[in-house]
């Protein structure tokens, strides 16, 4: 229960991610100053954090074990997650990214048979939980009612540009972030994990900057002050709460499902924050159903970490 309360925390603050992500694009800011920018911003204050941890050194050390493995897999946790993500605020508000971002809660329960164990000796390869998945497909139903209503049909290019790239970052980011843990192995404490994935994914973060400077030229002041509002609160505040709450669901692949559906708030904040700042219309009653179906999913899926926690305690106890 605590790591469900964690992840929607996490969620109220990436949710800004979308409202400032989409105030941007409608101020004309490049979306690659948009993303390269968050990362550069959050490096500071991580390293920060991990040396004054006293952890620079292990941090560093893991790192050389393996830097193909860390480029790799930041790439996918930070890289292709938040460049697409960036880029799809250009085609429409942000309840429509933060939406279709929901699949990742699917994408995560589907991904668990491409992770082993190591126990008592032997490898084992999770199964996929197949309450966790019925759980996330009940707020999947109710995100699809959410968007349904405010949907004006889906056309080719408003599928190439608004719903593909969010689609690749779904897939990316829970994909990126359990390698990250089972590359780490629980060596290295959440701030230093960050840390290592943001320096690990920094040649991409340059190369994005680099064409943002050669085709928009340099970020607006404005952009910079969102930006930097976006990294401390979605990059700093936001990753540091969720990646604590996979780190500590890790071991149990249906925990660390519900923990991942938690971000399905990020449709509701996402869209109070809209109808607050930006005027836009508040839901009707089909999209208020997709609102009712998603807090039913998130309880469900609450009950359903109790009881995994309650049935691990009693196999401990026997």
């Amino acid at each position: 229960m605590k790591e469900i309360a964690i992840g929607i925390l996490a969620s109220v603050f990436f949710a800004v991610t979308f409202i400032l992500n989409r105030s941007m694009e409608l101020s004309g800011g490049s979306w690659m100053w948009s993303a390269s920018l968050r990362f550069f911003f959050m490096m500071p204050f991580f390293a920060i954090i991990v040396a004054m941890r006293g952890r620079l050194r292990p941090l560093f050390t893991e790192m050389k074990r393996n830097p193909i493995a860390w480029v790799v897999w930041s790439f996918f946790g930070f890289g292709l997650f938040y460049a697409p993500i960036t880029y799809a605020a250009a085609s429409g508000p942000g309840w429509v990214v933060g939406g279709t971002w929901q699949l990742t809660i699917v994408a995560g329960v589907l991904l668990t048979p491409l992770f082993t164990e190591k126990i008592n000796g032997q490898v084992i390869r999770h199964k996929i939980p197949l309450g966790a998945l019925a759980i996330s497909c009940v707020i999947l139903i109710g995100v699809a009612l959410l968007q349904f209503e405010k949907s004006d049909g889906l056309t080719t290019s408003a599928f190439m540009t608004g719903v593909l790239p969010v689609l690749i970052a779904a897939c990316a980011y829970p994909l990126g972030n359990r390698k990250m843990m089972e590359l780490c192995g629980g060596r290295l404490d959440t701030f230093s994990r960050i840390l290592g994935m943001i320096i690990a994914s920094l040649p991409f973060w340059i190369l994005i900057s680099a064409f943002g400077w050669a085709t928009d030229g340099a970020p607006s002041s404005s952009q910079l002050v969102q930006t930097f509002i976006v990294s401390v609160l979605s990059g700093v505040i936001a990753t540091t709460l969720f990646f604590i709450a996979t780190d500590r669901s890790r071991h149990n692949p249906g925990q660390l499902a519900s923990v991942e559906a938690t971000q399905s708030a990020q449709v509701l904040f996402t869209l109070i924050g809209e109808v607050l700042l930006f005027n836009v219309a508040f839901p009707g009653p089909i999209a208020s159903g997709g609102i009712v179906l998603i807090i039913i999913g998130m309880i469900l899926h609450s009950w359903y970490t109790k009881k995994l926690k309650e049935r691990g305690t009693r196999e401990h106890v026997a």
